[in-house]
């Protein structure tokens, strides 16, 4: 209750920042950057949505310094979220706040922030959001995932059920009243640098320990294998992407979220 409490408490210190426009109030627990076009989607972001990103997040010639836009502040979807709940005030003014955990590949993720997907009351009703943060700057090791939480306050709830994406999964509540969780994805990779490499498929050479070895089947989907004779097509960075490298000897020579 007390971790509710705090949380309740920062969430009505957000909504100072919340822009009223009709329906639907967004206010942000951090400043809510632009997607980077190469790492992910275009964000169909509702017009009260944007209005309220753009408030809280000034362009080169809205900034105090007048200074350029600092690159690193762009957001992508986290790794996966765990947890998303609703949280209800019992005073005046009313006020539900969203309130979703989830994990990131590595340490070091800022911001974490739910952007609207929804533009007004949607079809089927559901707030659909997604989860997302700052990555670091510079890739990383693999070690343990990161946490991170995200809120977001809204004056009213004109909705049947709330929807949270990220880069691998997506949780939706259905009880407004209530709480929805899923389990986060397994660490398979921190540290794996100096294992043996085992193909999907294929088995260990003779003489190697189970705890010594690394199968591709229990990689993120999305791994990037690369052995001594591959080639490379995609130079971008993508910090949810786990890039791997063999050795002539079939051992993990490095690896990276990058």
């Amino acid at each position: 209750m007390a971790q509710l409490g705090c949380m309740l408490r920062t969430a009505l210190m957000a909504l100072g920042a919340v822009i009223v426009a009709g329906g639907l109030a967004v206010a942000q627990t951090a400043p809510a950057p632009a997607v980077p076009k190469a790492q992910a989607p275009a964000l169909s972001l509702a017009p009260k949505a944007q209005a309220a990103v753009s408030e809280q997040n000034p362009g080169p010639d809205q900034t105090g310094s007048g200074g350029a836009h600092d690159d690193t502040s762009e957001s992508i979807p986290i790794l996966a979220v765990t947890s998303v709940e609703i949280l209800h005030s019992t005073h005046n003014p009313d006020l539900a706040v969203i309130a979703a955990r989830g994990l990131t590949t590595t340490d070091g993720w800022q911001n974490g922030t739910l952007v609207p997907l929804t533009s007004g009351t949607p079809a089927d009703g559901v707030l659909d959001l997604v989860f997302v943060a700052q990555a670091p700057a510079d890739a990383s090791a693999p070690g343990s995932y990161g946490p991170i939480q995200a809120v977001l306050p809204i004056p009213e709830m004109p909705f049947k059920a709330v929807r949270v994406r990220s880069a691998t999964n997506t949780l939706t509540l259905k009880d407004l009243n209530g709480y929805v969780e899923a389990k986060g994805p397994t660490e398979t990779c921190g540290p794996c640098v100096g294992k043996q490499f085992v193909a999907k498929g294929a088995t260990a050479p003779a003489g190697v320990a189970a705890d010594d070895t690394v199968h591709e089947e229990d990689l993120p989907a999305n791994a990037r294998i690369l052995k001594p004779t591959d080639g490379i097509t995609d130079m971008r960075p993508n910090p949810n992407r786990l890039t791997i490298v063999i050795g002539e000897d079939g051992r993990i020579v490095d690896a990276i979220w990058d």
